[in-house]
């Protein structure tokens, strides 16, 4: 008896191969996720405004656009989202942590040293971003970082 494949397996194989054919592709499909309504400058966008569709053909650029929800859930647009349109990541932006003209606690940290003060932000800013505020008593004007907790830390540290 030779060794090999009998018509019936043969049949069996070539049929497992085509099942498994829509599956494997739809895996390596990318992906994109696009507004379902429209979504204005300054709002801040949910997930629920979101949907994951399958792109037809690969793009050219995939880092340049939003492929996951969480690439987009929680930040604001900058501006106008239109339903079924991919999301270009620069047309988003972390919120704001700090507005611009209301007065927000300055800290300055050296070690054992803190001093602590309000500044009025002269520019609104996210978590991480320099911006520059003035000094409530003085009118000096100070750069600082924008803290995840809302407020600013200047100088040393």
């Amino acid at each position: 008896m030779k060794a090999g494949f009998s018509g019936r397996s043969l049949l069996l194989a070539a049929l497992g191969l085509v099942l498994a054919l829509p599956a494997a592709l739809a895996l390596a499909q990318e992906t994109a996720v696009v507004p379902v309504r429209v979504i204005y400058p300054g709002e801040t966008i949910s997930a629920d405004a979101l949907d994951e569709v399958i792109l037809r053909r690969p793009l050219r650029d995939m880092a340049s656009v939003a492929h996951r929800l969480e690439d987009l859930d929680g930040k604001v647009a900058r501006r106008t989202l239109l339903p079924g349109r991919l999301v270009p990541l620069s047309s988003v932006r972390e919120p704001y942590l700090v507005e611009r003209g209301e007065a927000v606690t300055v800290t300055f940290i050296d070690g054992n040293l803190t001093i602590s003060l309000l500044a009025v932000p002269l520019e609104s800013g996210a978590a991480g971003e320099v911006i520059r505020l003035r000094n409530i008593d003085s009118g000096a004007i100070i750069t600082g970082v924008v803290m995840g907790d809302g407020t600013v830390r200047i100088g040393a540290s």
